[in-house]
């Protein structure tokens, strides 16, 4: 992104975000990619950035999808690119889809992109395990461990203010289960996700952020190819006016209209073109039959040089490739022109093109309908790709957006957004769509044939969140499918239009329960559907719902003047010959019913002379149970696998931060004993150790450097942290006496110049201040030459003490002194001027009794002034007043 860019979007974000509400919490989006993933944070705190993205241990803006497992390690990240090229059979990659995948499509996709890893079905789903030297995987855990290392990177990016909430992004060909997969694994990484967001929509975001669309709408096109796939949205930008503290002001919005897809088109499948062109040439040079593509070593670092091969053919005609040791000790060197890598990769220009044409055409939208092409994405800086993207719009294309970034950013304003943690006061409207069509199919014992079919339910691109039932006529149990639309829309490696199966018990007991009483309608069962802001299709509740009908007894219409009272409060239920009233009821387990149930069935003739019998309709809601059936790849976590998983996933955190601890700790009694010894070498440790201690001390230093490189390297913290004690047990004490050497004359100094200041101060006291105590400040006085004497006493001490033993005072001593005869002057100086008295003057008796009497004559002359006022105004006096008059 030019700098230009990127100065004004910060400038913009900031002005965006100034007038949000602080708070002590931040907000994160995780961009997981098949190859790399990039964490933005958004954090209100005073003297941080608002909006950001958050950097490795590295210093780099995005961190690789790599987990590894290497000499009872277990490395993610950066760390596990580094072993890459010498072990890319413990380097796990391309973990995000493999989620809730068939073994079988696995298999077959590991193999194209020559991942040898050791993989075996799981019994219960059928999904790859991998086996690894940490223990054996499924790809839900391989990413919660990246999604909770993005997580610290979150955490320490700022700097203690805790994280509470993030969304994660994913591709829009993510299917259902594959989602509930993602937000699992998030589960098992301690993330409250609050959303699974489509990367087309946090691109849009970013995209919307610093425009204002209240002058006119636009049609903007994402076009977004990444490592493994290719993507076009078609997003409506528009602004609607709203109320806000009594003002109008305009919204700005957005909806996502189509989005078209090709999940297996992306910029690896350049480089695997690249790759197979290599490994001909290399086998070709080496002949006798070899093939490096029965390495996995050779071929991991052949692939590794391509990828930077592919990048120099971006800016440059012709690229070279190295590659050192490739294969039984032989290197390759060769190089290819851009124009041989675009016709390598003749056919895939052509499939780049599909989803932009498929979203003009079933959008009905013209080329000039469309505002901007917006490129993302690594892949997009292909040369070629650009050209054929030109040539078929007809125009120039747009890059407004950061390719690698745009996402991330806009993804981690929708966390703030829908967050309860920050609180922005501008929103950004977003409506989303499914990307997927979903019917629903409902089966079961002597369903009608009309109901036993597939119904369609949702329509793709409905918007992102919503909900919706559907009532089927039944009184028995059923179960219920959910399914995609058609074939045409199917995620990767998905074999079967089905991906959820729930079974409805308690509806064939609800209707034996109410089948005695007068039902006045069919039995049927409500199912409630949603689909969630994540984009997951499910079946949350369903309910059954009976209708009777039956006698009750109710007030006459004639009644009393008495019985007036009661009659009103039955009039609703008068005004008709039946009435209808709801209730919610629970099955009991023994089938029974707590409702009177039987009036219908007593005698008719018994009623009170004040009431009557009338029809009346009730209807119950039974609450139904719904068991999740869903069988395969596409099935949940069982509680069981959930906890086991969980306890294996903190067990290795555990000894991550054990091997990150007896690092540190190893690297620090490394560091010390090579930084001691420059020290011991310095003239001023003669002053204070003898000959005999420096080298007592320089023997242990040996000693435990000599462990340290022999039995220490497979040491544990512990004893790293024993020895380390050890050593400064010897040496804390010489570097006490070598600190003091300076400090303590300095200390000494500094309480001479303090205790002259105190003579100056009583000084200034006797002259100033002459209320204060003199028993106050002679205290302050002696305190003052205590503190001398002691400091005239330990010094002549320290005269006779030598330097290698311990000093007869140190400098906090002294500190402590100096601070505690301060204390006692502040208290003294600090004690208030007294105020003066005030006499006031004496008064005789003949003055005070005419003051008085003049004081009684003005009360009774007001009083009856008041009450000539009140009789002139035609009002009597008030009791108040007549009570005041008589007193006086």
């Amino acid at each position: 992104m030019p700098t230009k860019m990127l100065l004004r979007l910060g400038i913009f974000l900031s002005l965006f975000l100034l007038n949000s509400i602080p708070c002590k919490s931040a907000v994160s989006s995780i961009d997981l990619g098949s190859e790399w993933f990039k964490v933005a944070v958004v954090n209100l705190k005073p003297g941080q950035p608002p909006i950001s993205i958050a950097i490795n241990e590295m210093s780099k803006r995005k961190t690789p999808s790599l987990v590894a497992f290497h000499s009872g390690s277990r490395l993610i990240g950066e760390e596990a690119s580094g072993i890459l090229a010498r072990y890319p059979n413990k380097v796990y990659s391309h973990l995000r889809d493999l989620i809730s995948k068939p073994f079988s499509h696995v298999s077959k996709n590991l193999e194209s992109l020559y991942l040898n890893y050791d993989i075996s079905p799981e019994e219960s789903r059928n999904v790859a395990v991998f086996k690894t030297e940490g223990g054996d995987f499924i790809a839900e855990e391989l990413v919660a461990m990246l999604l909770k290392y993005a997580a610290g990177l979150a955490e320490a990016h700022t700097r203690g203010t805790p994280v509470k909430d993030a969304v994660v992004t994913v591709p829009a060909y993510m299917g259902v289960a594959e989602r509930k997969g993602l937000l699992a694994a998030a589960e098992l990484a301690g993330i409250n996700v609050l959303a699974l967001v489509n990367e087309h929509s946090g691109a849009a975001l970013q995209y919307g952020i610093d425009k204002d669309f209240s002058n006119g709408s636009r049609h903007v096109i994402f076009y977004d190819m990444g490592a493994g796939s290719t993507y076009a949205a078609l997003v409506y930008f528009s602004a609607y006016n709203t109320k806000e503290f009594g003002k109008t002001v305009s919204v700005n919005q957005f909806q996502v209209k189509d989005v078209r897809w090709n999940a297996e088109l992306g910029g690896e499948h350049m480089e695997l073109r690249l790759v197979e062109y290599f490994a001909d040439e290399f086998n070709k040079q080496v002949g006798n039959g070899v093939d490096i593509r029965r390495s996995p070593k050779a071929m991991a670092k052949l692939k590794k040089q391509v990828k930077r091969t592919k990048e120099i053919l971006s800016a440059n005609t012709a690229a070279p490739i190295s590659v050192e040791s490739i294969y039984d000790d032989r290197d390759f060197r060769s190089s290819i022109t851009r124009e041989k890598f675009e016709e390598l990769c003749a056919d895939l220009w052509e499939k780049a093109l599909v989803p932009l044409k498929e979203v003009l055409t079933h959008s009905g939208l013209k080329l000039e309908d469309i505002y901007a092409v917006e490129l993302i994405g690594g892949a997009t800086r292909v040369p070629k790709l650009q050209a054929k993207l030109q040539e078929f719009l007809g125009r120039n294309l747009d890059r407004h957006l950061d390719s690698d970034e745009a996402i991330a950013l806009g993804a981690s304003l929708h966390a703030a957004n829908i967050s309860d943690g920050i609180k922005l006061n501008r929103k950004l409207g977003m409506i989303d769509g499914s990307p997927y069509g979903y019917v629903i199919e409902v089966d079961g014992p002597d369903l009608p044939q009309d109901e036993s079919t597939k119904q369609f339910t949702i329509p793709r691109m409905k918007k992102l969140p919503s909900k919706m039932f559907r009532s089927i006529v039944h009184n028995k149990d059923f179960e219920v499918s959910l399914a995609y639309e058609s074939d045409d829309f199917l995620p990767p490696g998905t074999s079967s239009l089905t991906f959820a199966q729930y079974a409805v018990s308690g509806l064939t007991d609800a209707s034996e329960k109410y089948a005695s009483r007068n039902l006045s309608a069919p039995v049927k069962a409500n199912l409630h559907f949603s689909l969630s802001r994540s984009g997951i299709f499910s079946l949350d509740r369903a309910d059954a719902i009976i209708e009777i009908t039956e006698w009750v007894e109710v007030p006459r219409k004639n009644l009393t003047v008495d019985n007036s009272t009661s009659a009103s409060v039955n009039t609703s239920t008068e005004n008709s010959p039946s009435s209808t009233e709801e209730s919610d009821e629970k099955l009991n387990a023994d089938g029974g019913n707590n409702n009177t149930s039987d009036l219908a069935a007593n005698d008719s003739s018994i009623t009170s002379p004040d009431t009557e019998k009338k029809l009346k309709k009730r209807t119950f809601r039974v609450p139904l149970k719904i068991d999740e059936k869903t069988a395969g790849p596409g099935a949940s976590l069982s509680k069981e696998s959930f906890g086991e998983a969980k306890s294996k996933l903190e067990a290795l955190d555990q000894k991550d931060e054990e091997r990150r601890r007896t690092a540190e700790l190893k690297n620090s009694l490394e560091g010390y004993i090579y930084d001691t010894r420059d020290k011991l070498e310095s003239g001023d440790f003669e002053k204070i150790s003898t000959s005999q201690q420096r080298q007592f001390f320089i023997e242990k230093l040996d000693e435990v450097q000599e462990w340290l490189y022999t039995d220490g390297e497979d040491a544990s913290a512990t004893q790293f942290q024993e020895h380390l004690d050890k050593l400064k047990a010897i040496g804390d004490p010489i570097f006490f006496r070598r600190n003091e050497l300076t400090a303590r004359p300095a200390a000494s100094d500094h309480a001479r110049k303090y205790l002259n200041e105190v003579q100056q101060i009583v000084h200034g006291w006797e002259i100033n201040k002459s209320w204060l105590p003199k028993g106050r400040i002679d205290e302050v006085l002696n305190e003052a030459e205590k503190v001398k004497n002691w400091l005239n006493q330990k010094e002549a001490e320290q005269e006779d003490t030598p330097g290698s033993e311990e000093p007869a005072f140190t400098s906090e001593e002294v500190y402590t002194k100096v601070l505690d005869l301060q204390d006692k002057v502040n208290k003294v100086n600090r004690i208030p001027k007294p105020k003066p008295k005030i006499e006031k003057p004496v008064k005789n008796e003949t003055e005070s009794s005419k003051e008085k009497a003049d004081a009684t004559n003005s009360s009774s002359e007001e009083g009856t002034s008041q009450k000539e006022q009140t009789a002139a105004d035609g009002e009597k006096p008030s009791t108040d007043e007549k009570s005041d008059h008589d007193e006086l």
